[in-house]
């Protein structure tokens, strides 16, 4: 057998360890169609370039990659190559800050490896996308890191947040989990000043530091749930529950979670529950989705709903 084969058979066999978290000897000698002798000298040549493989005796033995000092060569098959350059791309255009420089350089190490048959194919997906992603936020990635350590080790962390009011007090909170929407950053956490579960963004966040101070972990809501509430209703001057008669995924998709909530309802309806700080506003909203409505509450809605009504024949009266 040439050197070459040896060679891709070696890397195949790298590939098969990285799929899977176990395997015998005889199930890698019938993917590489090779005896189980040969599967042995090819893991020792493995263990000879550094790559850290294990090996079980006994009933249920097999070999596995270990984590190792050095990260090796990650192999990819298609999708698998496809797939990481394009998360690569969008990711060239996040919200943590200098990760769209990192990706890029990732992509461009990534590019120099692969295949040209692959190479084409993901610049032809990339040629043929725009992407559309609304300004978002720029996070500290070592803001990031702090807050997650927080959150493995249960320890308390104090920063100085800055509020609608210009003020930046000084909170204190039991940090829980990290939530992004694709434009913010938010930490869910238990407010210890407060007594109570609060949603912190992160790029209001100044100074943060993780305490000493551990703390045994709450039973805590859903994370995705309790921040998709509490930015599409907690920030706004009213709160308004509105039935829709439309089947809620088609209204998910005209309102994003973190505008409105919908809840399913009966017969065709469901009910959107959205937050505003002008009630005008809101029946425009409403209204702008096209759909039969009824006002739940506040009752100050169906006035505005009424005024905005007047305004458009005022329209077309004056047309």
């Amino acid at each position: 057998m040439t050197v070459e084969a040896t060679t891709e058979r070696v890397l195949r066999l790298l590939m098969l360890l990285q799929r899977r978290p176990s395997w015998t000897a005889a199930e890698l000698a019938a993917e590489l169609g090779v005896t189980d002798r040969s599967v042995r000298r090819d893991v020792a040549r493995l263990r000879a370039l550094g790559y850290p493989v294990h090996a079980t005796a006994g009933l249920g033995g097999g070999y596995h990659l270990g984590a190792g000092a050095r990260l090796p060569p990650l192999l990819f098959d298609d999708d698998e190559a496809i797939a990481t350059a394009v998360s690569l791309r969008l990711a060239a255009g996040g919200t943590v800050a200098g990760a769209g420089e990192a990706a890029l350089r990732a992509l461009a190490k990534l590019d120099q490896v692969m295949p040209p048959r692959l190479r084409a194919e993901v610049r032809a997906v990339h040629d043929a996308t725009e992407t559309l992603v609304g300004p978002g936020v720029e996070i500290d990635p070592e803001l990031l890191v702090t807050l997650a350590r927080a959150c493995r080790d249960a320890v308390r962390v104090r920063f100085r947040y800055a509020g609608r009011d210009g003020g930046e007090p000084e909170r204190t909170v039991e940090p829980a989990r990290m939530v992004a929407t694709g434009r913010r950053w938010y930490l869910m956490a238990w407010d210890v000043d407060r007594d109570g579960w609060r949603t912190f963004r992160l790029d209001r966040m100044r100074d943060a530091v993780a305490t000493t101070w551990r703390f045994r972990a709450r039973e805590h809501p859903d994370p995705v749930a309790y921040v998709r509430r509490s930015v599409a209703e907690a920030p706004y001057r009213h709160l308004a529950r509105v039935r829709l008669h439309a089947p809620p995924g088609r209204v998910r998709e005209l309102v994003p979670p973190q505008v409105g909530r919908v809840e399913d309802d009966r017969d065709g309806w469901c009910v959107l529950v959205v937050g505003g700080d002008d009630l005008d506003w809101l029946a425009v909203r409403v209204a702008g989705l096209g759909f039969e409505a009824e006002v739940l509450e506040p009752p100050e809605l169906r006035e505005a709903a009424a005024r905005l009504v007047r305004r458009l024949a005022s329209m077309v009266a004056t047309g």
